[in-house]
């Protein structure tokens, strides 16, 4: 890695730099003539674009298991490496070493009324040549689960979320001491056990319901994409949302002066064991279950009536774990920049899967293979960056963002000081583009998606978005989409290697794929194959070469623009809605919590109630105070007025001098770490970013201005107020930096 951190002197050939209006023209942060010649540039990366180097690497990569650990992984790891260095970037791998729990014992039996042994395997298919593999396969568990040997009464606990709980209380059911059978959905896998041992739940299993994920959506595979009753999603279930990274090193790297925590001692870690199953061995569990009938909501498709329990099914669960140090191979290359090497545009997708992951995630890992050979290609042809770019392939995304957070932790000082922008992909299919990221970057995706073609509709790719909004969104994006110049993006929470990058370390990012027209069972299964991609997913990689299309230009033009071309007019409106959103929230707590203890006043419950039915009275519950948002209103009225100024500066500027487009530029990229706090979210200081975070209780789902947001959902008032005025500051110290950037261009 030390060949990237060699420090170097920027060469300014020019004394100053001419400026058309920046916000007139057709490329954001480009004069004319550099517009001109950048869209000269992304013509020919496209004609260079060869479809079949995307389909021949996909093949290549998915004949064998690659998890993180894996021959097959270092394999592919040196076959990145290599290629890129014959394309003429400086590549190596970088080495962490992370821990990664594989399972030893896996046992799941029916022992009361009736005995079944779950197989707990999926079964090999004719259609699906890599299917009968079983060497260094490894089975459907849970990454980061508790070793356990459990034995107790079940309870279907639907999605197993905190709703969830709350309306098992209502119903007088109690799971402490008990194990817990949840769906897939409506939260991230990780969530389910948490929630349950915070509950006193002592184990946790958890199925994918045909009715989400099954027979019920279509055709089955190998007939149809979607999931057989022998599929099971792998996955992790470390503490996500507490921590991304090795569980043993949370916050820092492990050498000489930071020791590895224990097992046991991983905050992180799960507490209780928790297993995958298949909805073929979920049956005969949900089947023996008695008690209440489910409520309609949590009924999924089996050919069952959904009991909760508990009993008088009694289920055995016993899972070990080997909890080895294993390597993780990151692969990083990187073409220095020619005017602003000091300046990186970090580009990456990893490389580790569950099994096979043709889906997830080679097919993003190959467009991002295939923009690096155009890259390579075009420097050979005598074109140089302006800044330098950094393309990385992540090793230990699946088990929990290892290889990407370790290596963030590992340099976060250079990275700190150097990184301009993080551009991320993961899996990639067919359909629409999707976006989430820093809204300083909205303007610029939404025009790097109006000059990206989409291939089945031959219209621009954000104008098929925007389609989709208004054909399908709710009432307020379609309002949105109707009447705004650009389509808004998401925001990010977790789930993919962006996260230690925006929410550790400030820097703006995005994530970017295509989908929507690729549905399917396939995810984290041994069916996510070659097999199963090209028939079911995008068999002509049109859309991996779309996804190369809108990466290559948004790397190409974060390393080529004049001026970074961030924009603050929209993330100004967007924080703003955030605002509307949460007081909105906020009274609609205070509306159910007045309504809910008028009617225990008035005992309505009870007098509803079926007599004949198990009934536990609701308590009542603390009055909503009031909360004063005048700071927060404040300082976003503040920030609104600061942003259309440097709109306005940046029309009128016309020229500016190399030197203060130097200190322009290293302002504009380092606005969002000015959106960071050193104390971080509370309980979970990793977490730094103050306007986007994964929830607590979401884990991949954001949660926007989450310390105000989650302690409005927790009902903790004095948190509430702290994380008003917390928001408050760094919006105050982020608009200082926009009106810094202003003053230079006036």
């Amino acid at each position: 890695m030390k060949h990237i951190f060699r420090k170097t002197i920027p060469v300014l050939l020019l004394s100053q730099v001419l400026l058309t209006p920046v916000y007139a023209q057709s490329l954001l942060g480009f004069g004319a003539d550099a517009a001109k010649k950048e869209l000269e540039l992304e013509s020919s990366f496209d004609k260079k674009l060869q479809v079949n180097n995307l389909r021949d690497w996909m093949k290549r990569m998915t004949d064998y298991p690659h998890q993180l650990g894996s021959a097959y992984g270092l394999n592919n790891a040196l076959f990145l490496r290599d290629k890129l260095t014959s394309w003429g970037f400086e590549a190596h791998l970088d080495t962490v070493h992370v821990l990664f729990p594989t399972p030893k014992v896996r046992i799941l039996e029916l022992t009361e009324p009736t005995k079944f042994k779950a197989s707990l395997t999926e079964r090999a298919v004719k259609e699906d040549a890599t299917s009968g593999q079983t060497k260094d396969v490894l089975p459907p568990y849970h990454a980061f689960s508790a070793d356990g040997d459990v034995t107790a009464e079940l309870v279907f606990v639907n999605y197993g979320i905190p709703d969830d709980y709350e309306e098992l209380a209502k119903l007088g059911v109690d799971v402490k001491g008990k194990i817990v059978i949840a769906k897939y959905g409506n939260s991230w896998r990780g969530i389910k056990p948490k929630v349950a041992y915070e509950h006193g739940a002592i184990g946790c299993i958890i199925y994918s319901d045909p009715k989400e994920d099954g027979f019920f959506q279509g055709e089955v595979y190998p007939k149809g994409p979607f999931k057989n009753d022998a599929g099971a999603q792998r996955g992790s279930v470390v503490d996500l949302p507490l921590a991304p990274g090795d569980p043993l090193t949370n916050g820092f790297v492990a050498d000489k002066d930071h020791k590895r925590l224990t097992v046991k001692e991983a905050p992180s870690m799960m507490k209780i064991p928790v297993l995958p199953i298949s909805y073929g061995d979920a049956l005969p569990l949900l089947k023996a279950l008695g008690g209440q009938v489910a409520p309609p909501s949590w009924r999924g498709a089996l050919p069952i009536t959904y009991h909760i329990g508990p009993g008088p099914a009694k289920v055995h669960l016993k899972l070990e774990f080997n909890f080895d140090i294993v390597p993780a191979y990151n692969v990083i290359a990187t073409l220095k920049g020619s005017e602003f090497p000091d300046q990186w545009i970090v580009r990456g997708n990893h490389h580790d899967a569950w099994v096979f992951g043709a889906s997830d995630p080679v097919s993003g890992a190959v467009a991002e293979l295939e923009e690096a050979r155009i890259l390579g290609e075009m420097v050979k042809s005598g074109w140089k960056p302006k800044r330098t770019i950094v393309y990385c392939w992540w090793d230990g995304e699946e088990p929990g963002l290892l290889g990407s957070t370790e290596w963030v932790e590992k340099y976060q000082k250079v990275l700190s000081e150097k990184t301009v922008v993080y551009l991320n992909t993961d899996g990639n299919g067919r359909g629409f583009l999707g976006v989430g990221g820093s809204h300083t970057l909205e303007k610029f995706v939404n025009q790097v998606g109006r000059d990206v073609i989409d291939p089945e509709k031959n219209i621009s790719v954000i104008d098929r978005l925007r389609s989709k909004i208004l054909v399908e969104g709710n009432p307020t994006s379609k309002q949105d989409a109707r009447s705004r110049t650009d389509v808004r993006i998401g925001a990010l929470g977790s789930g993919s290697d962006y996260t230690p990058f925006i929410q550790h370390l400030g820097i703006a990012s995005i994530n970017v794929g295509y989908g929507g027209e690729d549905a399917g069972g396939d995810y984290h299964s041994i069916y996510d194959s070659y097999d199963n991609y090209v028939r079911f997913k995008d068999g002509d990689f049109a859309y991996g070469a779309t996804l190369a299309k809108t990466m290559g230009r948004s790397a190409l033009r974060f390393a080529n623009a004049e001026v970074l071309p961030f924009d603050f007019s929209n993330f100004s409106n967007t924080v703003q809605t955030y605002a509307t959103e949460i007081k909105r929230d906020l009274e609609a707590v205070r509306g159910k919590s007045d309504e809910h203890n008028k009617l225990v006043t008035e005992n309505r419950f009870e007098l509803t109630a079926d007599p004949k039915e198990p009934f536990t009275k609701p308590k009542p519950v603390v009055s909503v105070p009031y909360l004063n948002f005048a700071p927060l209103e404040n300082a976003l009225i503040v920030l609104e007025k600061s942003a259309a100024a440097y709109a306005q500066a940046s029309a009128k500027a016309t020229t500016i001098p190399a030197d203060k487009l130097i200190r322009l530029n290293q302002i504009l990229y380092k606005t969002e770490r000015f959106l960071i706090s050193d104390e971080g979210l509370p309980r979970r200081p990793w977490y730094k970013h103050q306007i986007y975070a994964p929830g607590f209780y979401t884990g991949y789902g954001v949660k926007t201005l989450p310390m105000i947001r989650e302690a409005i959902e927790q009902k903790n008032w004095p948190e509430a107020e702290l994380g008003i005025q917390r928001v408050s500051d760094v919006l105050k110290t982020f608009t200082a930096e926009i009106d810094k950037a202003t003053a230079l261009l006036k």
